[in-house]
């Protein structure tokens, strides 16, 4: 059960306090479910934020003015912690986390992170705000990690369905991810059909997909029979495509990501990690991304 419900009529999104995490999107007229449920026997999560950081970091640190900060876990921690409820409406929802002195232990920037969610007709926006309320530049990563019921029943095998890149593109290249989750040097081709992707439940047992998303500014969930059921916009530099390695699991997560995991090696300072955001002390980082659904 959610902590608080927003609806307009046409869909009801559940949302939780801890992480700000959307846990549910039901399409009204019929009771439809598109989340996966969270379920641990695959994944105990529904739709993390992960800020301020991405992925992994090599070896689970980083430096910043030549100070190491270590045991940092994989996406840090917003996802994991309580936010605090800003405002709500019938069809809106806002949330804010601020920097104490426990964030400030691993990531050492005064910051405000607002989450907010806006129903409109058929689909539900995600915006992020990051205020920047140190007195020096911030570096950070923002991303989604979205699950979405596949097969559409979240029942049974995905095999057949399709991941439609609405890209002219005959390929698509993905970095593959090392064992510990970091970027390395191999790099994986996948065909496309008409700009898609067709599913299979081993598509993703070397772990996910992390694509280069130029070009690529929505990505939509269709049915073995192209009915497309789902649709993601964003625009953002990179995109993961992600479910369970060797599970089997009922849902694809796509993930709009503005930063990635560090690559196999870095040794850099934070200030060089690839992808990373650059917000000037006093400046506000707003994006957002949209989910859709058939109606």
């Amino acid at each position: 059960m959610a902590d608080y419900i927003i609806k307009n009529g046409v869909l009801e999104a559940g949302i939780n306090q801890k992480g700000a995490e959307l846990v549910s999107l039901i399409r009204s007229s019929d009771n439809r479910q598109y989340m996966w449920s969270g379920d641990s026997e695959y994944w105990g999560r529904v739709s993390p934020v992960l800020f301020p950081f991405v992925g992994k970091l090599n070896g689970q640190k980083y430096r910043y003015k030549n100070v190491w900060y270590e045991k940092i876990p994989q996406h840090a921690f917003a996802r994991d912690m309580d936010f605090t409820l800003a405002e709500k409406k019938d069809d809106s929802i806002w949330f804010k986390l601020e920097s104490d002195e426990e964030t400030q232990k691993i990531y050492p920037f005064s910051f405000l992170f607002e989450v907010g969610y806006q129903l409109e007709v058929n689909s539900i926006k995600v915006i992020w705000k990051v205020y920047n309320n140190s007195q020096q530049t911030m570096y950070f990563s923002l991303g989604a990690h979205p699950a979405f019921l596949c097969p559409e029943s979240g029942k049974g095998s995905k095999d057949g369905y399709f991941i439609n890149l609405h890209t002219d593109a005959e390929n698509v290249e993905s970095g593959e991810l090392t064992a510990d989750g970091l970027l390395g040097d191999v790099t994986n081709t996948f065909s496309l059909n008409d700009g898609c992707l067709k599913v299979t439940d081993k598509m993703f047992d070397k772990d996910a997909l992390v694509l280069d998303s130029t070009g690529i500014k929505k990505v939509s969930l269709e049915t073995p029979q192209r009915k497309e059921y789902l649709t993601v916009s964003f625009d953002t530099p990179l995109l993961g495509i992600w479910s369970p390695a060797k599970k089997a699991a009922p849902f694809i997560c796509i993930e709009p990501w503005y930063g990635r995991c560090d690559r196999e090696g870095f040794t850099g300072s934070l200030e060089d990690r690839e992808y990373g955001n650059v917000l000037k002390a006093g400046e506000v980082f707003e994006k957002s991304y949209t989910i859709e659904v058939n109606i």
